[in-house]
């Protein structure tokens, strides 16, 4: 067991650590919160309950009240550029962090997180997300942890306590029911009692008693009815009643509707601004009877609190003290131990007979072929507003190129590109961003990471709405290929490209559709070709004039884009390229991904399907060359149909901007895969437990109940047709595991387990409870089995690893009636041998839990 790895996810040590924030009593500054309350009147009180701009509060001075700044995460803290003029690290995606099944290592995650926050003059992030994995189709399900509420609540509440610990808010969202894009602000969700506490609350219930985060966010849709902006039993019944929670509630952008009903619903904040259901309105409320100022007051003292948490407050110490925040945290290092602790090793099989595919024996291969769009263009994060923009991105093919010896020829083709907009321009490029004023002085000017320029709620310094006219994106391109190269624009607004010296497009761009988020994110994209030689540089500038920079003051954006593809064959010729080139070698890695038409916020998925041909040059490749490894890019789960074909089947997840370098460093042997799947892959969609996330007149009903994910392919009835693909817990590393022993109390589990492979490893022993056979026959229906607790244990060859697991008793309990319940180990996950006593039961417990919901 690790140092920084709880034994127990229900309960972490850390949790009563005297660093902690807000350890038991320890931080009080009630009488500093009264005192500055008291100073203020109404108008300056409501208008402290309404963002100022698109991610601030307003400063007030004469209570030395600064300004709390608030950012996007959860992989990484954007700042209130979201430009690439402040560059960010961007970690592995939320999936590929639950796949870690590591507490310990999120906390980390967190403190990294906070220490970005600081260099970014960030106060509170908002993050992380801790819906469920209710369908494969949800649209976000790469932002989000995981298909099970224990697994989500554990990692959500290492991420909040590392982030808290280096003096950062969270916001932990979104509370509650956001599991699909689907109509998300105004879909009504149907969620029973039963599945609503013992699901969908969950997280945020283990979170907020376990974490104690200084901020929640309520989501756009409604949940029986209220919209959860104004949802007073679920906020001021259950989250601040029964829970004790003592935070912030943040809305969604633009989420709250209706000026009493928010604030009686329990809604602190009402963001962005400056235009809000509070401020003026909430004045006007209370001056008119229609809400007590008292209830003013309550939510004002909230927001004060979490200045006072995070320094926002002047005569309150902090709730962290600067000399215990964790500093000098390498975010490339972070970045490359998550990407490949979280990797999954599917399938590991023999080739011809002799030792398994993975780990590749770099001393034993001359040449190896990777083939992919996404080998040289990594997707290295979901679309939406977690995108962030990273300094530098490792891709698959430099990672493995940089890793290997100079004798092993590394060969790239690209074999099917999935992507139908142009990619962003970036390699062979030196760009920068000019922002310019009507009559051509320059305001400021950024450097760029690619292609695409975009700014959401602040502008760079020296640049407003008022005196920006236009921005350039210009440097040079040396192209590596001759040929007829694509290039792409895409905005709305006026565009003019010139490529050197030539002008190649110049027109207006509109948007198609009525989603404003949509038409924002992705804009309108027109293509032209330019004949460049290889190795001459050439001159490039996009002029962009943009029909709107945003609704209005201090919600200013723009989002435009140039990309870029080199000449390519046409797609039949691409793939036979790639078997040629699989055929020559030794070893063919294929890189197989999705794309942000595919997985983003904003819209749910249609299929699960790889996009474009990639099923198809997988096949051909594995026809072509036995020994095929097929590494899987994609943020949530994907059908894949030739997984047998292969012998090796790793996925990365979006594995953030040290994805090759880990990559690398997993496919050699430098380090073994250590993630366990947080979700179920099934085989086909028509496979999968719950394939609707689209509403009918405005309802979307949990008619499931509680059996999504694992608990409905364990359930007695109806059985699902077919097994899933792979199942929950599933991954296999580099070594062999027995498990030796498991010995039960009423309240523990403790599992024996060694190491029986020649090098050293990392297993994750996941304890499950099923129910027992002599239960009530009126007892409510449960799974198979379901997660009771989980830990991760290290050993070298030959050696053994202990862990005790605690038993909570909300693991036993059925929400509204009592359960009986045993213990079972094991979870699917990595080669096993059972050893004595690797299944036992613990003594028969009952508990009873109220039968009130909220």
């Amino acid at each position: 067991m690790t140092d920084d790895q709880p034994h127990d996810p229900a309960h972490d040590p850390a949790h009563d650590d005297a660093r902690h924030p807000d350890r038991g009593l320890a931080y009080d500054c009630t009488a500093a919160v009264e005192r500055a309350l008291a100073a203020l009147d109404l108008d300056t009180k409501v208008r402290l309950l309404s963002g100022q701009d698109m991610w601030t509060l307003p400063a007030v001075p004469a209570i030395g009240l600064r300004s709390l700044v608030m950012s996007d995460g959860p992989i990484g803290v954007r700042g209130q550029e979201w430009s690439a003029e402040d560059p960010s690290v961007a970690l592995p995606g939320p999936t590929a962090l639950a796949a870690t099944w590591d507490p310990g290592l999120a906390r980390r995650v967190g403190h990294l997180l906070a220490q970005e926050a600081r260099r970014k003059g960030v106060h509170v992030l908002l993050a992380p997300t801790v819906n469920l994995h209710r369908s494969p189709l949800g649209g976000r399900h790469f932002e989000c942890y995981s298909e099970d509420p224990l697994l989500t609540g554990a990692i959500g509440a290492g991420y909040v306590r590392g982030v808290q610990e280096g003096g950062v808010g969270t916001t932990v969202k979104h509370f509650v029911g956001n599991d699909a894009e689907t109509d998300r602000l105004t879909v009504d969700n149907r969620i029973a009692p039963r599945p609503l506490r013992e699901l969908y609350l969950a997280p945020f219930e283990h979170i907020v008693k376990n974490a104690r985060p200084w901020g929640i966010m309520t989501a756009y849709n409604q949940v029986n009815g209220s919209t959860m902006t104004e949802h007073h039993p679920l906020v001021n019944e259950v989250l601040r009643g029964e829970w004790g929670f003592d935070g912030c509630n943040v809305s969604d952008w633009t989420a709250a509707r209706d000026t009493v009903r928010a604030l009686r619903g329990g809604l602190d904040v009402a963001m962005p601004g400056p235009r809000t259901v509070y401020g003026a309105s909430l004045a006007e409320a209370v001056r008119a009877g229609a809400v007590a100022e008292a209830q003013v007051d309550d939510a004002v003292r909230r927001v004060l609190l979490l200045a006072a948490r995070t320094g926002c407050l002047a005569g309150v110490p902090a709730a962290v003290s600067p000399a215990d925040v964790p500093r000098g945290i390498d975010g490339r290092a972070v970045a490359r131990e998550v990407a490949r602790r979280a990797f999954v090793l599917l399938r590991n099989e023999p080739v011809g007979g002799a030792r398994r595919a993975l780990p590749v024996d770099a001393a034993a291969v001359r040449k190896i072929a990777v083939i992919g769009a996404a080998a040289r263009d990594a997707r290295v994060l979901g679309g939406g507003s977690a995108t962030v923009f990273p300094e530098a991105i490792v891709s698959p093919l430099e990672g493995l190129r940089a890793a290997l010896p100079d004798e092993v020829e590394v060969g790239f083709a690209v074999g099917a590109d999935p992507r139908t907009r142009v990619p962003h321009a970036r390699e062979g490029f030196t760009l920068r961003a000019r922002y310019l004023a009507a009559d051509g002085r320059l305001l400021a000017e950024t450097p760029q990471f690619d292609g695409k320029v975009q700014v959401m709620g602040r502008f760079p310094e020296g640049v407003t709405r008022q005196n920006l006219s236009a921005v350039e994106l210009t440097g040079s391109y040396t192209p590596q290929t001759s040929g007829g190269h694509t290039l792409a624009v895409a905005g709305t607004g006026e565009l003019r490209l010139t490529v050197g010296g030539s002008v190649l497009f110049d027109g207006r761009c509109a948007p198609e559709g009525n989603d404003p988020f949509e038409a924002f994110m992705n804009p309108v994209e027109r293509r032209v070709t330019a004949e460049l030689t290889a190795g001459e540089s050439v001159d490039v500038t996009l002029r962009f004039v943009p029909l709107g920079l945003g609704p209005g003051e201090g919600l200013g954006g723009l989002n435009f884009t140039l990309g870029h593809s080199e000449p390519q064959l046409d797609a039949d010729a691409e793939i036979q390229e790639a078997v040629r080139a699989a055929t020559a070698a030794d070893v063919a890695i294929v890189v197989v991904a999705t794309t942000e038409e595919v997985e983003s916020e904003g819209f749910d998925r249609r299929d699960l399907r790889l996009p474009g041909r990639q099923d198809e040059l997988v096949t051909r490749v594995a026809a072509a060359n036995p020994y095929t490894v097929v590494v899987v890019n994609s943020g949530s789960p994907v059908e894949l149909p030739w997984r047998e074909q292969v012998p090796a089947v790793l996925l990365s997840w979006f594995p953030g901007q040290e994805a090759g370098a880990a990559l690398a460093d997993v496919l050699l042997g430098a380090d073994e895969p250590g993630g366990r799947l947080p979700t179920t892959w099934p085989a086909r969609l028509d496979d999968a437990p719950v394939t609707t996330v689209t509403p009918t007149d405005g309802q979307l009903p949990y008619s499931e109940g509680v059996f999504i994910g694992y608990r409905a392919w364990q359930r007695s009835a109806p059985v699902p047709a077919t097994a899933p693909a792979y199942p929950f817990g599933h991954g296999l590393g580099y070594t062999d595991w027995e498990y030796e022993s498991l010995d039960t109390t009423p309240d523990s589990v403790r599992v024996r387990v060694r190491n029986a492979g020649d090098r050293p490893g990392r297993e994750v022993v996941q304890i499950y409870l099923a129910p027992t056979s002599d239960a009530a026959p009126d007892a409510p229906e449960r799974p198979g089995r379901w997660l009771a607790g989980f830990a991760v244990v290290e050993a070298g060859p030959g050696e053994s690893a202990e862990a005790e697991i605690p038993l909570p008793d909300r693991a036993f309990a059925v929400w509204g009636s009592a359960f009986e319940g045993s213990a079972a180990s094991g979870g699917g996950a990595g080669r096993r041998t059972a050893g004595a006593g690797s299944r036992a039961s613990t003594p028969s417990r009952r508990r009873t839990v109220s039968t009130t919901a909220g």
